[in-house]
Order: C-alpha cells, then sequence, then structure tokens
C-alpha cells in the first residue's frame, strides 16, 4: 500500500505562498510578452489616404504601401474576422481569399452571406488546407497586398509563395492568428488596420483586447492550491483520442489562464497527438472540449452559430462517454465544458480566455463574463454579430 505524507500546517501555508508566487510571477511574465509585442508591432501613425504607409509585419519586415489597401488577399479565412472588427463592409475590402472559412465554419459563413450577399463573387483561390497555393491566379487578381499566415514566412512551408507575389509587384505583409495567438493576435490587428488605413479602429479593439487580458490576469494572480490539470481536446470526437494542442496556440493560452496542459508538456508547437492511455494516466482535472459544424457529421462536439444549447450538451456529454474517459477526475467531478473552435484562431480569443479563466479557477474568476464579452463586441465592433453558444458548461 502506497505511503502518504501530510506536511504540517505550517509547511503548507508556506508551500501555499510559494506557489502564489509563482502565478504572480508567470503572470508578470504573460503580461511583459503582451506588452512586448505590442510595442515590436504597433505600427507608424496613420497617414492621409492618398500618401504612403509603412507597416513592420509580424515578422519584423517592413512594407511600403502607396497608399491605404482598397483590395485585399486574404490567404486565410479567419482574416475576415479581423476585418470585420476594422469596418462595418469587410468584404468591399476583399479581393480574393482562401476557402477554408466557407469549408471549416460554414454557418459563420452563413451569417456573412446573410448580410454580405456579394461575399459569394469574392474569388476563391482553393481551400488552403492542403499546403498549396494558386500564385499565378493571385497575381491575375492584382490585389493591392496580400496579406499571408506565417506558414507562408520565410522558414515556413511555403515560403516561396511570398517570394513570387513580392516579384510580380504585389507587397506582402504577415500576420498570425494561430501558431502564437497569444503573441500575435493585437500586432496582427494593428498590422491589417495599417493596411487598410483603419489604425484608430484597431487601436481601440487593442485597447479593448489587453484590458480584458488583465482583467483575467489579476484573477488567476489570486488563485491558490496546485494549477490545475486540464486537457482540452480539439476537434472533440472526431476520434476516439485525441488531438489537442501542444505548448504554442491556444495551450498558451491555457497557462495563462491558470491550467497545466497535459499537452503542453509533450508538443513544444501548436498541436499535438495524444494517446488515450496518456490522458488516463494525466487523469485531468478539467475537461475542455472544441468543436462547431464541421463535427455534425462524425458524431463529435457540435457548437456555435447554428446550435441551441440542449443539442450541445447532449453531444458535450456524448464525447466524454467515449470508452476511457468516465473514469477521468474531470468527468468525474463534472468539470466538462465546450468551446467553439473557430474561435480560437482569431482576434475574438479572448472570449476563449475568459471561458478558459472562468473554468480552471471558478472561485477567482466566477465574476469574468464572456457572453457580456460577446456582447460588447458585437456592439462596439463586429460587422456580423456573434450569434450563438460559443461557449458551454456540462450541466
Amino acid at each position: 500500500m502506497p505511503l502518504s505524507f501530510h506536511p504540517p500546517s505550517a509547511l503548507r501555508s508556506d508551500l501555499r505562498c510559494r506557489r502564489s508566487e509563482i502565478m504572480r510571477r508567470f503572470v508578470t511574465i504573460a503580461l511583459a510578452v503582451l506588452a512586448t509585442a505590442h510595442l515590436a508591432f504597433s505600427p507608424q501613425l496613420a497617414t492621409a489616404a492618398d500618401e504612403p504607409i509603412v507597416v513592420t509585419d509580424i515578422t519584423g519586415r517592413t512594407v511600403t504601401l502607396p497608399r491605404p489597401a482598397k483590395r485585399v488577399l486574404l490567404a486565410e479565412g479567419r482574416q475576415l474576422i479581423a476585418l470585420s472588427l476594422l469596418d462595418p463592409k469587410p468584404v468591399d475590402f476583399m479581393a480574393a481569399w482562401l476557402g477554408d472559412f466557407r469549408r471549416n465554419d460554414s454557418e459563420s459563413y452563413a451569417q456573412y452571406r446573410q448580410k454580405f450577399p456579394e461575399i459569394d463573387h469574392v474569388p476563391v483561390l482553393g481551400i488552403g488546407s492542403d499546403g498549396t497555393f494558386p500564385v499565378e491566379r493571385a497575381i491575375e487578381i492584382k490585389p493591392d497586398v496580400a496579406v499571408l499566415g506565417v506558414s507562408f514566412a520565410p522558414g515556413g512551408r511555403a515560403n516561396d509563395v511570398a517570394r513570387q507575389l513580392e516579384a510580380a509587384g504585389i507587397p506582402v505583409v504577415f500576420t498570425d492568428f494561430f501558431v502564437a495567438p497569444f503573441e500575435h493576435t493585437v500586432a496582427s490587428v494593428r498590422v491589417l488596420g495599417r493596411v487598410i488605413g483603419r489604425d484608430a479602429r484597431a487601436n481601440e479593439f487593442a485597447e479593448f483586447y489587453e484590458q480584458h487580458m488583465r482583467r483575467i490576469a489579476e484573477h488567476v494572480a489570486h488563485s491558490a492550491g496546485p494549477r490545475p490539470r486540464v486537457l482540452l481536446e480539439t476537434h472533440a470526437g472526431a476520434t476516439d483520442c485525441c488531438y489537442a494542442p501542444g505548448a504554442g496556440n491556444i495551450g498558451r493560452f491555457v497557462a495563462f489562464a491558470g491550467g497545466d496542459s497535459i499537452s503542453a508538456s509533450v508538443a513544444p508547437g501548436p498541436t499535438a497527438q495524444l494517446s488515450l492511455e496518456y490522458v488516463i494516466s494525466a487523469n485531468p482535472d478539467v475537461y475542455i472540449g472544441t468543436g462547431g459544424a464541421h463535427l455534425r457529421a462524425s458524431g463529435g462536439l457540435v457548437i456555435g452559430p447554428g446550435f441551441d444549447a440542449a443539442t450541445v450538451r447532449d453531444r458535450l456529454a456524448a464525447v466524454v462517454a467515449r470508452p476511457g474517459f468516465a473514469g477521468l477526475n474531470a468527468v468525474r467531478n463534472g468539470r466538462v465544458y465546450g468551446l467553439f473552435h473557430n474561435i480560437i484562431a482569431t482576434p475574438l480569443n479572448v472570449v476563449a480566455a475568459e471561458a478558459l479563466a472562468r473554468w480552471i479557477n471558478p472561485q477567482t474568476a466566477r465574476d469574468i463574463d464572456p457572453d457580456a464579452t460577446i456582447a460588447e463586441l458585437n456592439a462596439r465592433f463586429l460587422a456580423v454579430p456573434l450569434q450563438g453558444v460559443y461557449w458551454i458548461d456540462q450541466k
């Protein structure tokens, strides 16, 4: 029979103090990272509409445009959300885009289509998930600027795309809402705002975003006890087990919200693949599944626009009813939650950060309200409001 050790009360108090100090230091470092990103990537002051603009993109490259762009090529569908924060008619700026948003988030696309029917006529350059990019077609369209994700940057898997576009006289800037969104979300919105001449709007959103992130950090700093072990399963229920974030991507937000991601330690990059045996051995205290309309046919978690709370909870219950999950601490203790997957890799990931904070530290973050944040985003920023279930508790 294993021995157990219970430290005396004085030692327990000392351990709690040390844990609190470690948490405060982590939050300080995290906020410093955000502040550094803010300073490093803040674009130059706005210029007149007919004057050249200079922007420093997410990779540190300085790019000059003859004037604010009116025709923008989006290499990632998620960049549409950023445009929607910056202008009430985001589709007017779209010269072309890849089809990943239409395919992966059909319900959100339907909402944009309802308000902006002309979106159906924006040229689609491909799906974007197979690593290909039709450069010749993009050059024919002659956009004022191409906004690429960091996978197209020098050293990325498709870096030759940027070189070919620039050789054809098309300026290229890079944003990042996927690989390191914790560090790059605000900077990426500022880059896009600079490109289309919406600096003031980008600054307004940046202030909103950073204010909400500071509030999360303040709550986490007051949490006590060990950091809960968290399994965040992406595309939950698509397989027996388990896609997950690594230390990057949304995994960085898990740490910021006070959790100890069980997948971060085994995958330093943005994604991980976990075995059921590993998940059982790690025995997480909190389970968070992400999903969306793209999992409708597979029986996975459906959540987001187009789904009601009862349907989402039924699917969430089915996800954690898979073999091996019933014995996890998270499931036995009812700490099971659902999150709309496609909100993660957009500037709206602040909503995901707030939901994570509530779930990971329910005592200290109980007054953080993602629904109130969604309402404020709808009222102040978004051209197409968020309508649907984006986060949910299993009750």
